[in-house]
């Protein structure tokens, strides 16, 4: 599709990350266009967008982790091989051109983390942009990240429910 092929960044300590991400790809669904969302960390079939995927045209959600705790300073070896296979697999995606919008959901973390070698991921981003739109979601983006990013939208925390005791919210926050 015309217009597709830039790289957007969606980061910072605030919620709405994830969502954002999720807005373009209703936009997308709207205009025809196919989207592929890998969800780092996070492999739970209850998410209300895992939910949601199969309602949506041209749209398809891998949940590339799993529903565990992840020890970013030590992780488990499968955490490892998880991120591992979700970022081939999206090399996969954008070598082959098989999706108009992809969004990497939680790779800003998983790079922040040293889960998978920020050199290698960026290289590769500057080295195929262009060919698809890629969003990626996630606190802490590299600023090698940011630094090739097309936009960038840092979200700010200014106040949240959480802080009153209000839990996670099935629809509203997962």
């Amino acid at each position: 599709m015309k217009g597709y092929g830039l790289l957007q960044v969606y980061t910072g300590s605030g919620k709405g990350k994830t969502t954002a991400a999720l807005g373009v790809a209703l936009r997308a669904a709207g205009r025809g266009a196919k989207t592929i969302m890998l969800s780092f960390l996070k492999d739970d079939p209850a998410y209300g967008e895992a939910l949601a995927a199969a309602y949506l045209p041209n749209f398809l959600l891998k949940q590339v982790g799993r529903d565990a705790f992840v020890n970013f300073h030590n992780p488990d070896p499968v955490d490892l091989k998880m991120v591992r296979d979700g970022w081939e697999e999206a090399k996969k995606i954008i070598v082959e051109g098989t999706a108009d919008l992809l969004i990497l959901d939680e790779l800003n973390i998983v790079l922040a983390t040293g889960m998978l070698p920020e050199e290698e991921v960026i290289g590769f981003l500057k080295k195929y942009k262009g060919k698809t739109e890629i969003i990626t979601t996630g606190r802490g983006a590299p600023e090698a990240l940011i630094a090739i990013a097309d936009l960038v939208t840092e979200m700010q925390e200014v106040k949240h429910y959480f802080h009153k005791g209000v839990s996670s919210r099935d629809g509203i926050d997962h």
